[in-house]
Formats: structure tokens, C-alpha cells, sequence
């Protein structure tokens, strides 16, 4: 008789736990991510995926990649995503446009410009006058690559439209394979293509686009306000690991780092992806915290505007919610 209580004490405590199991997984809030690309760049969402912050919030977070900002806003819109990983121009772009529901930049990822420039030949002590005269294999007209490139070309005293050829109609996935091929004299290329074409002797990394153009919000996490109105527990579970990720990143080894966001990049060797998170880290690429300040969002501005694609301004208060990632860094 103790035997048999003994087995169904152990039955119930049994179904007692795989109840609580089924309960947990069940209350997993499910977050559809879009990101623009997939990207060395985004580090930090990979760290904080796979260490699990974003369970540790109650979320399921699903991430899909959607090559381009334009489609990745559209299945925001479209309600496709819940957030998107994307240039913060986009929401400037899609406001001016008169959306319904203004897309609202709620926490920021990258604090600088992510490309570097490549040239085909090894430089010694390269200066940017050295690209007066040449082919320059640059990114896709409107996206920030292209307007932060052209800015610090003209922060050099380059007039992009005059004083070098400028090739800007090839797909951005296509591009590192066009000046493979024999296309342009300089490539702005974002990483790790980048160091994969200098330790393949395809190029030398000869300058920072980061380091030139200086802060701004180059990518963010950005919903529609009704979903942030709707969803604030989400949104702040979402920011709050987000923060101890841009963390553990700040205070963690680029060996490290490579290890644990290696699974989202199969096909790049792991020595590699060490070398680009050093490069990031070193210049600052990665932000800090999740708070969009004014004075990037105004530089952000101004680079739209010198290269042309900035119709009005748009208040910061208008496209910016600092709400969730100020709770975060509380």
C-alpha cells in the first residue's frame, strides 16, 4: 500500500511539472522580427537570442531575414512582422509618404555606418584624394550606405557627381560580386565581405565609413505606434533583453562574441567573424544602450539631406520612442 501511495505521489508530482512545462512554452509571447539583412553587424540580436534574454522575458522571438528596407517595411505594414530591423531613413521615408499608423524607431541597434572602404589594389598611406579620378562602386541610391558614403566624401572635399565615376545601380547583393569580377577601382563593401575579400587578396580595407560620417541611428527596432501602444509588455520585454545583450557585447571578447553568433553565419569561418566583431567593437559600432538621442537622429538628418533624399525634416519626437529603451538602461 505505501508502495502504491509512494507511485502516485510520484505520478502526480510527475504531471504536476510537465503541466507547468506545457504551461511555460504556452506563455511564451510569439514576436515576429523582420531583419533588413543578415549582418555581423547586428551581433547583439544573435547574442541575445541565443542566450535566451528573450525567453527570459516570456517572448518567442521569430526572426526572418527580408533582403531590402523597402520590403521589410512593407511586411511591416502589412502586418506580415511585428518589428523591423532596419534603417531608421526608412521611417522618415514611409511618415513623409502619409502613413496612417506612424512607424515609431523604439530601440537602437548600430550607432555607426557599417561600411568600409575596399580598394582593389594595396594602398600605402592612402588619402581620400586618391579617389578623385576613379571608378567608385558604391551602394544602392537613398539607402544610408550610399548617403553616408557620399557625405564623407564630401567631408573630404569629393564632389561625388564630378570628381569620380559613380556606379550606383547595382542590387546590393550583387555588388561585391561586380567588383570581384573586375568592376570599379573602390568598393564600398559592408563586412565580413569586406575581410573576406582582403584575406582572399580581392581587396584592402583602406578607410571606415563609420569612423567618418560619426553617430547616428543606422539601424533600429521599429514598430507601428498602435503596436507599442498596444503591446507595451512585449515591446519593454523586447528592449529589456536587447539591453543586457548590448551588455554582454560591450564587455565581452570578440572571441567570444563569434562563438555564440556563429550558428547564424554557417559559411564564414569562425576566425573571421572574430575579426569583424573586433572591427565593430573597436570603432564603436555596436550602441551602448537602446536610446535614440536627438543629436544622432539630427545627423541623420543632415546626411539625408546633403545627399538629396530628405524632403522636410521630421520631428525627433514624432518618429522616436525612447520610452522602452530608457526603462531598460534603468
Amino acid at each position: 500500500m505505501r508502495r502504491l501511495k509512494k507511485s502516485l505521489l510520484f505520478s502526480v508530482i510527475t504531471l504536476l511539472l510537465l503541466s507547468l512545462t506545457a504551461c511555460n512554452k504556452t506563455e511564451l509571447e510569439k514576436v515576429k522580427v523582420g531583419e533588413v539583412t543578415r549582418s555581423i553587424f547586428y551581433a547583439p540580436q544573435y547574442v541575445a537570442l541565443e542566450k535566451g534574454f528573450f525567453k527570459d522575458e516570456g517572448l518567442s522571438v521569430e526572426l526572418q531575414t527580408i533582403a531590402g528596407g523597402d520590403k521589410t517595411m512593407t511586411a511591416l505594414l502589412s502586418d506580415g512582422i511585428d518589428i523591423a530591423l532596419v534603417g531608421s531613413e526608412t521611417s522618415i521615408y514611409v511618415t513623409l509618404q502619409g502613413a496612417n499608423d506612424p512607424i515609431q524607431n523604439f530601440a537602437q541597434l548600430t550607432q555607426t555606418d557599417g561600411t568600409f572602404l575596399v580598394a582593389r589594389e594595396k594602398v600605402d598611406n592612402f588619402s581620400w584624394d586618391q579617389l578623385k579620378g576613379s571608378t567608385f562602386l558604391g551602394q544602392r541610391k537613398g539607402g544610408m550606405p550610399q548617403m553616408a558614403g557620399e557625405f564623407v566624401l564630401k567631408k573630404h572635399g569629393i564632389d561625388p557627381a564630378n570628381d569620380l565615376k559613380l556606379i550606383q545601380n547595382i542590387d546590393f547583393a550583387n555588388i561585391s560580386t561586380a567588383f570581384a569580377s573586375g568592376t570599379g577601382d573602390y568598393v564600398q563593401l559592408f563586412e565580413p565581405t569586406a575581410s573576406m575579400f582582403e584575406k582572399e587578396g580581392k581587396g584592402y580595407i583602406v578607410a571606415s565609413f563609420g569612423t567618418e560620417s560619426g553617430q547616428l541611428p543606422y539601424t533600429s527596432f521599429m514598430a507601428k505606434s498602435s503596436y507599442l501602444k498596444d503591446e507595451e509588455k512585449t515591446v519593454q520585454g523586447f528592449t529589456n533583453a536587447l539591453k543586457r545583450a548590448q551588455d554582454f557585447v560591450q564587455k565581452s571578447s570578440a572571441a567570444e562574441i563569434a562563438k555564440i553568433i556563429q550558428p547564424y553565419f554557417e559559411n564564414v569561418d569562425i576566425e573571421l567573424i572574430e575579426t569583424v566583431v573586433e572591427r565593430y567593437k573597436s570603432q564603436g559600432s555596436y550602441a551602448t544602450d537602446s536610446i535614440l538621442d536627438k543629436g544622432e537622429w539630427d545627423n541623420l538628418q543632415t546626411i539625408m539631406g546633403e545627399a538629396g533624399e530628405l524632403p522636410q525634416r521630421v520631428d525627433y519626437e514624432k518618429l522616436v520612442n525612447t520610452t522602452f529603451a530608457k526603462k531598460a538602461a534603468e
